[in-house]
């Protein structure tokens, strides 16, 4: 009300004065003192704003805060070997040193647990799970996850059917191709083909060729993208007929570094079954270490820490020694080797 007769006030007194200054205009001021309104209002209304309180169940006090505490991760390279050996047969693991048996006698061991008395699984898998330390060659640097396949000396069913695309000239080299297990073979009549899309790569698990036909798969490269065959991921060989055999009766594994260590790693990989001989299944084991061990950078220091011989449904472990199989450690003259092709290397770049 005061804002108002204020205001008309305003007006009458220049209306009055307008015979005796003429050009003076009446001059509006109400969007002005809206505006302002306006905006202390808004201000009023935002500091009425309830805030939302949301209620929590009862916790108890040695449970508050729980979530804001800092994950202690703890280092998963056991290394029991300041523990002492257990003089009895029965005894807390956690204690005494693992007991490390050969590989027949925990083959055997599981063989027993898995008879029909028991588990009644005696055909079931007998799978290495192996521990490596992921430390690579420099300081602070670790390697990363791979794949790799390993072809065992002695074959068993896994339950497992895999298909494989062959590429190679000749009707000789195609026909001892495809009788040593590719799923389909072909020349240039299979990359029309699949440039007519009659044939598609995702049907097939692997895709392999003999270097004598490379340079005709150039134009279909864009299709095959990495799948593409070359000699560092092994799909590239003129001995193609073996690598046949090893793409469809090989062990594929991956080894997975750990989220939270970056210096450890493991895999379990599949060597058998139980109904196997056991010196087949030891045999198997050798080989799979060996290839692994190919893989281990050139440093000091472990790389294959531990080892156990597992076979579900048993939840056993039996703790076995690779280096029965492989070396502990790189001599001396394979890391200066290594030193030296790095260094020159270096300076040719």
């Amino acid at each position: 009300m005061a804002g108002n007769l204020i205001r008309s006030l305003f007006n009458l007194s220049i209306s009055l004065n307008k015979t005796n200054v003429p050009g003076i205009k009446s001059i509006h001021t109400g969007a002005v003192c809206y505006a302002a309104r306006k905006g202390t209002r808004a201000k009023a209304r935002a500091k009425k704003v309830k805030v939302e309180i949301t209620k929590v169940g009862f916790i108890p006090h040695n449970q508050r805060g729980k979530h804001k505490l800092a994950k202690v991760v703890t280092n998963k390279h056991l290394d029991d070997s300041f523990k002492s050996v257990s003089q009895d047969d029965v005894y807390p693991m956690r204690y005494y040193r693992w007991v490390v048996y050969t590989a027949e006698e925990a083959i055997r061991a599981h063989q027993e647990t898995h008879h029909p008395t028991m588990y009644n699984v005696p055909d079931a898998f007998v799978n290495l799970r192996i521990e490596f330390n992921m430390e690579a060659v420099k300081k602070n640097r670790y390697l990363e996850s791979f794949v790799k396949l390993t072809l065992l000396p002695h074959m068993f069913p896994r339950e497992e059917e895999r298909t494989i695309l062959a590429f190679c000239k000749g009707p000789e080299l195609i026909k001892q191709v495809a009788e040593a297990g590719a799923t389909k073979v072909g020349s240039t009549e299979l990359i029309k083909k699949i440039q007519e899309g009659e044939v598609k790569f995702g049907d097939y698990d692997y895709v392999i060729a003999h270097p004598n036909i490379l340079t005709e798969l150039v134009p279909i490269r864009g299709l095959m993208k990495r799948r593409f065959p070359n000699v560092r991921s092994g799909t590239l060989d003129p001995d193609i007929c073996g690598l046949v055999k090893k793409f469809a009766a090989g062990v594929q594994f991956r080894v997975t570094k750990d989220e939270n260590q970056p210096n450890f790693g493991t895999v379990e990989v599949p060597v058998g079954r139980l109904n196997m001989d056991v010196k087949q299944i030891v045999e198997n084991i050798e080989a799979l270490l060996k290839d692994i061990q190919g893989s281990r950078p050139k440093r000091d220091g472990l790389f294959i820490t531990r080892c156990f011989i597992v076979s579900p449904p048993s939840s056993e472990k039996l703790k076995i020694d690779p280096f029965v199989y492989v070396d502990r450690e790189l001599s001396k003259e394979v890391q200066e080797d290594s030193d030296d092709e790095s260094e020159a290397a270096a300076a040719s770049a």
